[in-house]
């Protein structure tokens, strides 16, 4: 039998090498296009909010110096947010700008619940200030920038997602912060104080905390906790609040029960602990209920509870609207001030 070696088709080889070579080049230059849009996006985050980023040096009564941290401008009187850790129970600090200011700053108002305090620059002076976003609007995935002073390196910037909406932190002060958020932009000492920020150069969070010996395991205060507590510090010079003895969270409501009971909210705050003998124990509040309305204000979330629990409600009985497994409930609490 005769075998006939045909020539192998040449033109169809170099349509197909033309074609895998074209092919191969729109991922390479999509994927260069990807990042610098990424870090277009830090980089314009960084530009906008890097000049309200302050270091602070915490002075004690009798001239000893204390520790160091961040703090951001979040208005051009003067006003800077940082962490309570940060100023220890000082009264006096002193703030470094970005641009080579150093100014000395006063306490107004120091929060160990929730880990934030509010310092004032006494100087006369028009300062750069970030913008506060809106923390309930955040999603897990999204883009998280850390900027601060860690270990002295003023002006750091790290990036990285946020991991995690709505978890609970133990304070200094031993209370429980809710609505904290997860991120794995990675914070060193001297970041605390500073701000997380989305890409939309907004602050999100207030940074507080890292788990030592933990990979891309850090913690901020929830945006929307550190306006109320700025409003709470400039109207009383101190957060007053009405105390619920639970530890709580954000959590989405099951769909399929939201459309039966008639539902429009998305989401509740969860109770996450009860604590024994406090008011939402002896109303009969239990772990795992979902707390839809204070006093006939919605609620979305563990910082709207914060928000809500204030000091309007000290000494009065409120009703709460709560879902347990399928069922509406409505309960009515005593409230009391929360001490420090």
């Amino acid at each position: 039998m005769n075998f006939m070696l045909h020539p192998t088709p040449t033109f169809l080889l170099d349509e197909f090498s033309n074609e895998t070579a074209a092919g191969a080049a729109p991922p390479l230059a999509e994927d260069a296009a990807l990042l610098d849009a990424y870090s277009r996006t830090v980089t314009d985050a960084v530009e906008r909010v890097s000049p309200s980023v302050v270091r602070l040096d915490v002075r004690h009564g009798d001239g000893r110096r204390g520790g160091a941290g961040s703090g951001v401008i979040v208005s051009p009187d003067g006003l800077i947010l940082t962490n309570s850790h940060v100023v220890q129970g000082a009264k006096r600090a002193e703030a470094s700008t970005l641009d080579g200011r150093n100014l000395s700053v006063r306490v107004l108002g120091d929060d160990p619940d929730t880990d934030l305090a509010l310092v004032r620059v006494d100087e006369n002076a028009t300062l750069p200030a970030a913008r506060i976003g809106d923390s309930k609007k955040l999603k897990p995935g999204e883009i998280a920038i850390a900027i601060g002073n860690p270990l002295g390196f003023e002006a750091s910037v790290t990036a990285g997602i946020i991991s995690a909406l709505g978890r609970s932190l133990r304070a200094k002060s031993g209370r429980i912060i809710d609505d904290v958020i997860q991120t794995d932009a990675a914070l060193n000492p001297g970041n605390s104080g500073g701000p997380l920020v989305s890409s939309r150069g907004e602050v999100i969070g207030i940074n507080t905390a890292m788990i030592a010996g933990a990979q891309g395991i850090c913690f901020a205060v929830a945006a929307n906790t550190a306006r109320f507590v700025v409003g709470e510090i400039i109207r009383h010079g101190r957060v007053r609040r009405a105390r619920l003895g639970i530890g709580g969270g954000t959590v989405a409501l099951p769909r399929r029960i939201a459309l039966r009971l008639g539902l429009t909210q998305p989401t509740g705050a969860v109770v996450t602990s009860v604590e024994r003998g406090g008011p939402a124990d002896e109303a009969g509040i239990l772990t795992g209920d979902i707390v839809l309305a204070v006093d006939g204000a919605p609620v979305t979330g563990a910082d709207d509870l914060v928000r809500l629990l204030d000091a309007d409600k000290i000494g009065r009985t409120i009703a709460f609207d709560t879902l347990r497994r399928c069922d509406l409930r409505r309960v009515w609490v005593g409230l009391q001030e929360r001490k420090s």
